[in-house]
């Protein structure tokens, strides 16, 4: 098959489209044909070579953290799906790689695609939908009335976490630039902030939730100003912490490491008596199938911003890298 892979670690590195094998199935994988895969900032910070402390890949490896396909072999164990589904998905760490022609997933981490979506819609989903309902509803248990600042209200998270948030019944606040004010209007924002000519911490007061994206550490000290005491800032970049080392079962020493580089914040958070939570999502099929009846009835609509045909994944990349894409950035494959 083809595929994408990383053949080495760098931010001036692209990667190489090649023949590679086709992966082998473990008793409870399912193979799906790949039609298309959502770009994430996470295929470029892997690439960058930016995880590897954390998620140590040997090259070569296939990149792509996104799916939507369909399932053309099964394994001797799976009982959930069948050869012909069509799925979505977001596969574990280290089996990721869907910028290719197939990929094999643990049948734990697949869902049946919205039918009402295109695969290059289902493909857009499963990293920024997993992650905004891992912040909002597993972390952040948000309650109808509460208030949530969601920091880049356009992006691929943003699009999701903002709608999602409305129909938890939150009040939201996002940040955006003036160009894409309508766009986050339209998906239920409130409150919208122009990043380019406003501060956000002279417009939000007494928040409940914070979802954090923004790696300017100005940033996160105001996003910590702007939360009421009991308040949750939950971070999608940072710093790790030793209970995100613990979760994903990182060595004793980078437990250590995590525990310095993020004593700083939680210091801070300390003494506001807010609670800090450095999030980093992980697969989860059951989930990803709740987000799939919540696509199906209306309340939540995929934001794409370009498709791109599968031999420029590379432009995909460039173009996810440079942090103006609306909603999400698709490669289509098949």
């Amino acid at each position: 098959m083809k595929a994408f892979i990383v053949k080495n670690y760098g931010k001036k590195e692209k990667l190489h489209l090649t023949d590679w094998a086709e992966p082998t199935l473990n008793n409870n994988d399912v193979l799906v044909q790949v039609h298309s895969a959502g770009v994430n900032s996470l295929d470029l910070l892997i690439k960058n070579g930016e995880f590897k402390l954390f998620l140590p890949y040997k090259p070569p490896f296939v990149n792509g953290h996104d799916v939507a396909g369909v399932i053309t072999k099964i394994g001797s164990d799976v009982s959930m799906f069948k050869v012909g589904d069509k799925v979505y998905s977001r596969p574990s760490d280290y089996r990721i790689g869907t910028f290719a022609e197939y990929v094999a997933i643990d049948e734990n981490d697949v869902a049946l695609k919205p039918k009402n979506l295109s695969m290059e819609e289902a493909g857009s989903i499963p990293l920024v939908g997993l992650t905004a309902w891992q912040a909002l509803i597993e972390v952040g248990k948000i309650n109808r009335g509460q208030k949530v600042f969601i920091q880049a209200g356009s992006g691929g998270v943003g699009t999701f976490a903002i709608q999602l948030a409305k129909y938890l019944g939150a009040f939201v606040a996002t940040t955006t630039s003036t160009k894409n004010m309508e766009l986050v209007k339209s998906l239920g924002a409130d409150l919208i902030i122009d990043y380019k000519t406003e501060d956000f911490e002279t417009k939000l007061k007494d928040y409940d939730l914070v979802l954090h994206s923004n790696k300017d550490p100005k940033t996160l000290e105001k996003s910590f100003r702007v939360l009421k005491s009991g308040g949750q800032l939950i971070s999608l970049v940072g710093p790790p912490t030793p209970e995100f080392a613990t979760e994903i079962g990182l060595p004793l020493y980078l437990k250590l490491v995590t525990k310095l580089i993020s004593m700083g914040a939680k210091n801070k958070a300390k003494k506001k008596n807010i609670s800090f939570k450095f999030l980093f999502m992980r697969a989860e099929g059951k989930q990803l199938g709740q987000i799939t009846q919540l696509i199906e009835a209306g309340v939540i609509k995929p934001v794409i911003d370009k498709v791109f045909p599968f031999e420029q994944t590379n432009e995909a990349l460039t173009y996810v890298e440079t942090g103006r894409s609306k909603g999400k950035v698709v490669v289509k494959v098949k």
